[in-house]
Order: structure tokens, then C-alpha cells, then sequence
């Protein structure tokens, strides 16, 4: 994303139109937590999470995604098969998530309006959610330039925030991520308050598993060769 369109105050340019958003998937974690078993490759009805994902982006009119992976990359590949998205490799995952969104900025195409930063653990995100999540940004108030889920005072996830955003993490040094930029620049950041908590819903641990059974009845499983882990 070594070029962008910039929009006045990072808005959309008239009554009607709509921002030409790119998303980037962070997929390239160790998942230390849940064994050194990939999140993503969580199953809902035979579905891998990261799958979801790509579709309910794509449904959502999302014009690229970009999926940067790190650990298990070349399984994880695998859930995505025939999906319309370019994947990255973050060479050095151990970093974090920072340097994931470094390299999927750096992947995304230019002449971009905004982008979507989407985690691939979130189970109950469908692309409802998103074009709720598009609509807010669409409608930020002046001067915003980063939206972001709030739910009862909590941030969630996904978060969307223009192309000048993304430029000027792109200049800042490799720990400079989304969080660092909205401690900067409070005020351009509009905390959208919503009452779904699909934004806030994410699974890290196997806790977590057995949390969002009690209390959705949703049942992620794992896939056959990933099952026999621990």
C-alpha cells in the first residue's frame, strides 16, 4: 500500500458514494494457548473460521483481502482454497501482531479509502456485522479517521480506519500499530457504540470453547488431523 487516495478528513468524496475498502486478516500466530493449534482452522459446521471470514468479507463488499500468515502457514493455506485472496508471509510472527499488519498494509493495493483490520478468531463475526461495522465508518463524524466497536465501554474487533491511517503506520517504526495511533490522536478516533457483542466474542483458549458453548450452543470443533492434539 505504497500509494493512497486520500479523501478530505479521510472521509468518503460526496452524498452516495461509497470508500473502496481493503481488509487485512491476522492469521499468523503461534496459538500457544490452545496447544500450537491454529485458531482459525476451528471448525463451525465443517467450516474453518479463517473460510468464514474470507467469505463474509467478500459478501460484505470488501474489495481486497489480504491474509498474513506466519505460524502453520502452509495449513492454514489450505482452508482457503479457491477464496479470491492474497495471502502474505510474515517472516518473523514471533513479533506479533504489529508486524502482521505491517506486512499486510505493505500487501494491500493502492488507490485504497479505508482499511479493515479483521482478526481470525472471532467466531460469531457474519458479513452483517461487517456491513454494520462499513455503514459506521461511512457515517464517523468529521475529523475521525479510525472506527472501532465499543461494546459496554469495551473495544472490539474489527477496527476500519482510512488510507492516511495506514500510510502513517506504514512510516512509523515497526511497532507502530493501530493501538499506538489511536493513543496518539484520541480524537480522531470514534468509539462506535454497539449492542453486539460478536465484536467482543474471540476464542484464545480452550475456556474459551467451552464459554462460548454455554452460552451461544455454537460448537467449534477442530479438523481430523488437528483433533488428536494437545
Amino acid at each position: 500500500m505504497q500509494s493512497v487516495k486520500s479523501t478530505v478528513d479521510g472521509h468518503s468524496r460526496g452524498p452516495g458514494s461509497h470508500s473502496r475498502i481493503g481488509a487485512v486478516v491476522l492469521a499468523a500466530g503461534a496459538a500457544s494457548r490452545m496447544g500450537h493449534r491454529p485458531k482459525c482452522l476451528l471448525e463451525w459446521e465443517g467450516v474453518p473460521l479463517l473460510r468464514s471470514l474470507c467469505l463474509a468479507l467478500s459478501k460484505a463488499g470488501v474489495d481486497e483481502v489480504v491474509v498474513v500468515a506466519g505460524h502453520y502457514a502452509e495449513r492454514i493455506s489450505q482452508s482457503v482454497q479457491n477464496l479470491p485472496v492474497h495471502w502474505v508471509l510474515n517472516p518473523r510472527p514471533e513479533e506479533g501482531q504489529v508486524a502482521s499488519l505491517h506486512c499486510g498494509l505493505r500487501a494491500l493495493p493502492p488507490h485504497l479509502d479505508a482499511v479493515m483490520v479483521a482478526l481470525a478468531d472471532q467466531p460469531l463475526i457474519h458479513s452483517s456485522d461487517l456491513l454494520a461495522l462499513i455503514q459506521a465508518y461511512e457515517q464517523r463524524p468529521p475529523g475521525t479517521q479510525v472506527v472501532q466497536p465499543d461494546h459496554g465501554g469495551f473495544p472490539g474487533n474489527p477496527v476500519v480506519f482510512s488510507a492516511q491511517v495506514a500510510t502513517e503506520l506504514l512510516a512509523g517504526p515497526p511497532s507502530f500499530g493501530c493501538r499506538q495511533w489511536q493513543t496518539q490522536h484520541p480524537q480522531k478516533v470514534h468509539k462506535w457504540a454497539s449492542t453486539n457483542d460478536h465484536y467482543q466474542t474471540d476464542v484464545d483458549s480452550p475456556e474459551d470453547l467451552d464459554a462460548l458453548f454455554a452460552k451461544t450452543g455454537v460448537r467449534l470443533n477442530w479438523p481430523v488431523d488437528l483433533s488428536g492434539q494437545s
